[in-house]
């Protein structure tokens, strides 16, 4: 007698692959859109040493707060293409309608927006750096944080623009939604490379990021499938 495998978990990861390498496709297709963010988070970050005196020492101390404040605000400036578009033309409904996992097709999107949004911010990181006149190490722990922060950015955004479907005024309760929630991510992102350069070590702060990232992993693709569900009601 043969035994019968569940398809569920295959189901989930080709939902989660093809939802992910969907919106990817669509995000070369609009390079404007992913440029412009880029763009914003450097601007953002030059415009404080241009407008403030030019001491190291002033600029270093301030670099990792401005840095992840910037990373915040690139973040909710493309929030509202994560789902708004699916949700406009009727796509959100066709998930909610397939056979394959709701939580797997939305953690597909989550993964394609943090590819094609966080992901470039890490890499930019450094170029943030060196404006601010930190030194390799900063430069590496203050990466390093938004590598391991961002995710959780990334979920905070996805299920607060969930919630935020289809309501008047959307992109304003979207930011009232989401910058409560990330204080406690830019404490610990920006105290990070700040107990670094104290020489008290970034590792617990570090370890927290790393451990709210995963949490939001874990109990995201739920909540972020019940959001949907609730605006579609």
């Amino acid at each position: 007698m043969t035994r019968r495998t569940s398809p569920e978990p295959a189901s989930a990861f080709n939902a989660l692959v093809w939802a992910c390498s969907r919106d990817l496709r669509i995000a070369l297709r609009n390079r404007g859109e992913v440029a412009l963010v880029l763009v914003f988070f450097l601007l953002v970050g030059s415009m404080f040493p241009l407008a403030m005196a030019p001491e190291p020492a002033l600029l270093r101390a301030i670099a990792p707060g401005i840095a992840w404040v910037s990373a915040l605000l690139a973040t909710l400036l493309s929030l509202p293409r994560l789902l708004a578009a699916d949700h406009a033309d009727g796509t959100l409904e066709q998930f909610l309608l397939a056979p394959a996992p709701l939580a797997a097709l939305l953690t597909g999107k989550v993964l394609a927006h943090w590819l094609t949004t966080a992901a470039p911010l890490v890499l930019l990181s450094g170029l943030a750096g060196l404006q601010f006149d930190l030194d390799a190490e900063g430069i590496a722990i203050l990466a390093l944080s938004l590598l391991l922060g961002t995710p959780l950015l990334t979920w905070l955004g996805a299920i607060s623009a969930a919630l935020t479907l289809g309501a008047r005024g959307g992109s304003t309760l979207l930011g009232l939604l989401v910058l409560p929630l990330a204080v406690p991510v830019l404490i610990f992102g920006a105290g990070s490379v700040e107990a670094s350069t104290a020489g008290l070590g970034a590792e617990a702060h570090l370890s927290l990021l790393a451990a709210g990232s995963i949490l939001a992993s874990m109990v995201g693709p739920a909540t972020l499938a019940l959001a949907v569900k609730i605006a579609h009601e």
